[in-house]
């Protein structure tokens, strides 16, 4: 396959399925810290630490890639930020489950999206910035073309944090049962995400 010009991102998926990205460390590239692409579908993104990025997280790969619509991708365990901007994820087309993840601010957004995706944040930590935007998400475009999903269950809130709903009905997971896994409350994320990013093996902490 042609992929063309590589923009910069720190990890770029194009066309893959069934990939498992867990416990890095990412920050500071020059485009995007990580991009799922192309139809990729059936990924898990779990235990990273991100930070001091502008773009951190794009799921689908433009406006008009209806392959897209297909995706399904899993966003757990990880700690966004100190100085992280926006796209924590932003999603196209598709369906992302944001679980149990530590947002530690953001500029713009947190979790953003266009072209009618499915968003379900279930029991995620969001600390809103002490000053500027607070609303966690992000949408760009109309629902013409179909209905927004945008779901929190379980989250909670601090410094004034807010999250605004859209859509009918829940954004469901639709995993089989091998995929399943347990969503803790969020009062437990701090703690889920104290190993997350890349790990020194020599003290099994944190990098």
């Amino acid at each position: 396959m042609q992929l063309g010009y590589v923009d910069g991102d720190a990890i770029r998926l194009v066309t893959a399925t069934k990939v498992w990205i867990d416990h890095n460390t990412l920050y500071k590239c020059h485009d995007g810290l990580l991009d799922v692409t192309r139809g990729s579908t059936d990924i898990t993104i779990s235990n990273n630490w991100f930070r001091n990025q502008d773009k951190v997280m794009l799921l689908g790969h433009d406006d008009g890639f209806l392959r897209d619509k297909s995706m399904k991708v899993t966003v757990a365990f990880n700690h966004f930020g100190p100085n992280c901007n926006q796209r924590m994820p932003r999603i196209r087309h598709g369906y992302a489950h944001v679980a149990n993840n530590l947002y530690q601010g953001w500029e713009q957004y947190a979790i953003g999206g266009s072209m009618t995706p499915s968003i379900k944040s279930e029991a995620n930590f969001f600390i809103a910035p002490k000053s500027g935007n607070k609303e966690v998400t992000w949408r760009h475009g109309s629902q013409e073309s179909g209905p927004w999903k945008f779901y929190s269950v379980r989250d909670a809130f601090e410094n004034g944090a807010s999250f605004i709903q859209t859509g009918l009905g829940m954004a469901k997971p639709n995993y089989n049962p091998e995929q399943m896994f347990p969503v803790a409350d969020a009062r437990f994320v701090r703690s889920l995400t104290r190993s997350s990013g890349a790990i020194c093996c020599s003290r099994s902490l944190r990098c």
